[in-house]
């Protein structure tokens, strides 16, 4: 047999039996089964960056005709991700991570020099296999073992941001030019002020797509991902105004590439995302959601569109809040700053929402604008609070306040604000509320 077609085939099928083998002595309950899914997926979107990466630094690339991705062999592709995925997972769920990085290590430092001819390697080729081990082995298993044990919610939300970002908007459009025989050159020759218009066209939707993971984690307790839900209905944020915010951000963003790109089949993956999210996705977790939340997911259905936003946020009426409460917004009266901002409140009506004089909160005295949303979830104060409010007017104060509220840009609006005399401030509480 051709020994180019041999170490092909064993670099597909010697990882799959090892997995199959794995599977059927560990008998993997579903949480775990879940978790090897994960790190599949983290190296599903990180080894073609690890590729694109060797190649520019001469760490290794490969000598072959056929079944290339992005001149990757795909059967490589496969076997390496089931290696570094479902085996770890699955073989060595208690294993120390330091051990399990060290023994793949070691694995490709023996291997690697016997995959020649089909991969031709570099001097340097083993840092890029460090670099493989620290950017696609371990943060695939702190992954995987985040999701089996449920814990750091906001460290595998951001992970799991990071993946079904490249996948769907990295790797996938450039294996369609590939297949197509385009290039990103459009994208590259660009001039500069049309660059800007089209980033700034495709922060819209990638905007709400953010905003609704972090919405997920913060209102919810959960990821966007169907195996590891919220444990509560989100109904807040960009669910206000649109059912699937994600769906309608991966499609857009997708149709806005096909143009950039001038691909008519990068356009079109955006279309199919969008049958695959109206038909199959749709269906099956509409069944799911109204299984877990019953009557509060039926209202809400009724009230908020699957992909044509509202105009003005939907919020259940006080009967049917949890605590038959409304979200409240705590401004002081006394601050002339303040007092501006609940006036421009006020004026714009906002819905499902109440403004409270920041005097007359009984639990502790308010430095900040304080947001309550009145579900159990955190309170939410200074930058945060006010883009909770913009959220409670319409789609267009909407938006601006999804991005205000965004990890970093919240911090950073803070500083500026704090910077520009905004900062914390002392409230005077009226006479008869001061403690005896």
């Amino acid at each position: 047999m051709d020994r180019i077609l041999l170490i092909r085939a064993a670099c597909l099928y010697l990882p799959l039996s090892g997995a199959v083998a794995a599977w059927l002595w560990r008998r993997p309950p579903r949480n775990e089964a879940i978790a090897a899914f994960m790190a599949c997926m983290w190296n599903a979107a990180l080894l073609p960056v690890l590729h694109l990466v060797a190649l520019h630094f001469g760490w290794w690339h490969f000598e072959v005709q056929g079944g290339l991705m992005l001149g990757f062999p795909v059967d490589l592709y496969l076997g390496w991700i089931v290696l570094w995925g479902v085996i770890p997972t699955v073989a060595f769920r208690r294993t120390n991570l330091a051990l399990i990085a060290i023994i793949f290590f070691a694995l490709d430092l023996v291997l690697m020099p016997q995959a020649a001819p089909v991969v031709k390697l570099g001097r340097s080729w083993y840092l890029g296999d460090l670099a493989g081990v620290f950017g696609c082995l371990i943060p695939s298993q702190l992954l995987a073992r985040w999701t089996r044990d449920q814990r750091l919610l906001r460290a595998r939300a951001l992970l799991q941001v990071i993946v079904f970002s490249i996948l769907p908007l990295g790797v996938l459009p450039a294996v369609i030019l590939e297949q197509t025989h385009k290039s990103a050159l459009p994208l590259l020759t660009m001039p500069g002020w049309r660059m800007s218009l089209w980033f700034h066209a495709l922060m819209l939707p990638g905007v709400l797509g953010l905003c609704a993971v972090q919405e997920f984690v913060k209102r919810g307790g959960g990821t966007p991902i169907p195996y590891d839900p919220p444990c509560k209905l989100v109904t807040s944020g960009p669910y206000a105004y649109l059912r699937n915010p994600m769906q309608v951000s991966a499609t857009l963003v997708l149709l806005l590439l096909g143009i950039i790109l001038r691909s008519y089949w990068v356009a079109a993956a955006g279309i199919m995302a969008h049958i695959y999210s109206a038909g199959l996705a749709t269906w099956d977790e509409g069944d799911d959601l109204a299984k877990r939340f019953g009557g509060p997911w039926q209202r809400y259905r009724t009230q908020v569109r699957n992909w044509s936003p509202r105009w003005r946020p939907w919020y259940a009426t006080k009967e049917f809040q949890e605590n038959g409460q409304s979200a409240r917004i705590y401004v002081a009266q006394m601050c002339g700053m303040c007092s501006q901002v609940a006036g421009f409140l006020r004026r714009r009506s906002p819905a499902g929402l109440e403004i409270i004089a920041a005097e007359e909160y009984r639990h502790e005295t308010l430095k900040r604008m304080t947001y309550d949303p009145a579900d159990g979830s955190p309170q939410e104060k200074g930058i945060a609070a006010f883009a909770r409010a913009l959220e409670h007017l319409h789609l267009v104060w909407a938006l601006l306040g999804f991005a205000m509220r965004l990890p970093v840009i919240c911090q950073a609006l803070q500083l500026l604000v704090d910077s520009c005399g905004g900062g914390e401030r002392e409230i005077a509480l009226p006479v008869c509320s001061r403690p005896t």
